[in-house]
């Protein structure tokens, strides 16, 4: 971690991740994971914003972009009978809004934005569904939450 990043209360912050500041800020809301090997960058204009009970999934590339709340990112998803594993990358200046998921290996392109509510796929990535996702995104990130306290006290994560 390097440069100005702020992780608000209860985030959780996964084995080998990277997250570098060096022009602007990243701002990672409160009860958010960041999971294994996730790269987080700002762009030469634009800082990171992720909001709460966010889960940002393995491999995936935050690069300036701006995360509303609830939101899962680089998720396993079918699309058309194929299986699209973790992984996303969102670029520079680009906003995904509250509520949505962002399916694996999905490439958001910069300056894109995306309203609430959406499932995002593709490369470049498209609104493939419009569907309140919150609930079960929070779900998931308090999941994270607690596998972060049982493994800060050394318990078997669940």
């Amino acid at each position: 971690i390097y440069g100005k990043v702020t992780l608000n209360r209860d985030v959780s912050i996964w084995p080998y991740v990277v997250m570098r500041a060096e022009m602007n800020e990243i701002v990672i809301g409160e009860r958010t994971n960041i999971q294994d090997f996730v790269m987080a960058h700002v762009g030469g204009v634009t800082p990171t914003i992720v909001g709460r009970n966010c889960s940002i999934t393995h491999h995936v590339t935050l690069h300036g972009c701006t995360i509303g709340d609830n939101c899962l990112i680089g998720i396993n998803a079918t699309i058309n009978r194929v299986l699209v594993g973790m992984g996303a990358i969102i670029m520079d200046g680009a906003v995904i809004g509250t509520n949505c998921i962002v399916a694996g290996h999905s490439i958001v392109t910069e300056g894109a934005v995306f309203p609430d509510n959406s499932i995002i796929a593709g490369a470049p990535a498209k609104v493939i569904r419009t569907r309140d996702s919150g609930a079960a995104n929070a779900g998931n990130a308090e999941w994270y939450f607690q596998n972060a306290l049982r493994y800060a006290k050394g318990q078997d994560v669940v």
